[in-house]
């Protein structure tokens, strides 16, 4: 139950074994890497899963998990303004409730981010095979694009994927946070296309029967999606590079979450109104399908298709920067083996970190079926976003006086209502992902106990 004081907390800020990350981050690119992070991911990849639980109210389910996000979001803001560091939630549970929540805290962010950079690069592998097919007319053989159980032996587009990610991120993280600037646009502009020629094939018989599985399949869908909203915690792992980010990190935060919940919405609308929800399939190219049959051309399919292998490639680079720098974090307090928080003096990255982290989630993506994948995420989100929420109330109490750049309002009301709506997501996924949680829960549990417990620097501190 030890805790780490904030002040310490911040005062490590960007340290690590040999060297030490630099501040390079404004506000921009900031949001950028939130947008990145999240915008892509749910609208790309995941709604051709979601579609079948929910039907068109698959719309409702982007707004239910997007007013979840809110509320924790409100709380991440808070809390990064107050404690900037690359830890997140990791950070901020280990300062208000003690080691072993905290430990808790950052083996479900290893599982959130980790898991989640393997399903989106799945997904990726998916437009690729649409671009190529509409360009080259080939596709990529099943036994090379498919994990086991899916038809296939080895997922090598999503392998590539995200060793190009780690390429971006070995540079430094201005130069990741340029090119995911320029990827950002890219996407942004592919879903203002899609809704401009998507709705050109709406058809009003398509939102009927809107809710064809009641409540429970939009809250099921709307679990699954949830995975996407990820985006801003993304974001506050920046808190040790970022120039001034007391003052960016929440702004960051709270601009990217509306951005990215107005385009999902609309996005959702229209596809599910452009094409019948039982003709989606678990499709995970379903935007560039529907763009195909709108038009009637392969033409504006293709587009969006290479629009989207770049969106999602962006996706792939922020979110595995935040894994890499939660275990950076965690390196630091010695939780987890120092080799993660070696720091190359040139480049002012985690290299080692990087390289490890970065072919553990080519190789889980590579091997595993995307539904599985994006389900597991969900969990460990839900469950670190309800800590977030907690630990905005334990902070309130132990520390009223410290500066705080940004508040939550009504508080304690604001963060009981997003654990709240975490813990109601959390029991809405299904029982084989409770049983992935729990096995992944009691593994951490024991590396904790067997390793972190008596390799903690406040362990050795304290003797």
């Amino acid at each position: 139950m030890r805790r780490k004081p904030v002040e310490r907390l911040v005062a490590e800020g960007g340290q690590g074994e040999g060297g030490a990350l630099r501040r390079t981050l404004g506000l921009w690119q900031l949001t950028m890497i939130s947008i990145g992070a999240t915008l892509g991911t749910g609208i790309f990849v995941v709604l051709g899963e979601a579609v079948p639980k929910a039907g068109p109210a698959v719309t409702l389910s982007f707004v239910i998990a997007g007013f979840t996000a809110l509320f924790s979001a409100l709380s991440y803001a808070e809390l990064a303004g107050t404690i900037p560091v690359a830890g997140s939630s990791y950070s901020y549970a280990y300062a208000t409730m003690g080691e072993l929540i905290a430990w808790i805290c950052g083996w479900c962010l290893v599982l959130e981010y980790g898991v989640s950079v393997a399903a989106v690069a799945v997904g990726w592998g998916e437009y690729l095979d649409e671009l190529l097919d509409g360009t080259l007319g080939v596709t990529v053989p099943d036994v090379l694009s498919a994990p086991p159980g899916d038809g296939g032996v080895f997922n090598l587009p999503a392998l590539i994927v995200v060793l190009l990610a780690m390429v971006f991120l070995l540079g430094g993280a201005r130069e990741s946070a340029r090119a995911n600037t320029v990827m950002v646009a890219v996407k942004i502009a592919a879903l203002v296309l899609f809704c401009a020629i998507g709705v050109q094939g709406l058809r009003t018989g398509n939102y009927e029967h809107f809710m064809p599985l009641g409540m429970a399949g939009v809250s099921a869908a709307g679990a699954t999606l949830f995975f996407s909203y990820i985006g801003f915690d993304a974001a506050s792992t920046a808190g040790e590079e970022a120039r001034n980010a007391q003052r960016d990190l929440p702004r960051a935060i709270m601009l990217s979450l509306v951005i990215v919940t107005a385009l999902y919405v609309l996005v959702a609308a229209v596809a599910v109104g452009a094409r019948p929800w039982r003709q989606f399939d678990d499709s995970e190219a379903a935007l560039a399908q529907i763009m195909r049959d709108v038009t009637g051309q392969t033409f504006w399919g293709t587009l969006l298709a290479a629009c989207a292998v770049v969106a999602i490639a962006s996706v792939v680079l922020t979110v595995l920067y935040g894994q890499t720098r939660i275990l950076f974090a965690m390196s630091r307090d010695g939780l987890v083996p120092k080799v993660f928080g070696r720091v190359h003096p040139e480049t002012g990255t985690p290299r080692a970190n990087t390289v490890i982290v970065s072919l553990f989630c080519g190789v889980l993506a590579a091997a595993v079926p995307l539904g599985r994948l994006a389900d597991a995420t969900s969990i460990g989100t839900l469950f670190a976003f309800a800590l977030v929420n907690i630990a905005v109330v334990v902070l309130r109490r132990t520390r009223p006086d410290m500066p705080r750049t940004f508040r939550v309002p009504l508080s304690p009301l604001t963060p009981a209502l997003g654990f709240g709506f975490c813990v109601w997501m959390m029991g809405s996924l299904s029982a084989v992902t409770w049983v992935v949680f729990g096995v992944w829960m009691a593994v951490g549990l024991v590396f904790y106990f067997v390793y972190g417990h008596r390799r903690s620097r406040l362990a050795t501190h304290e003797k």
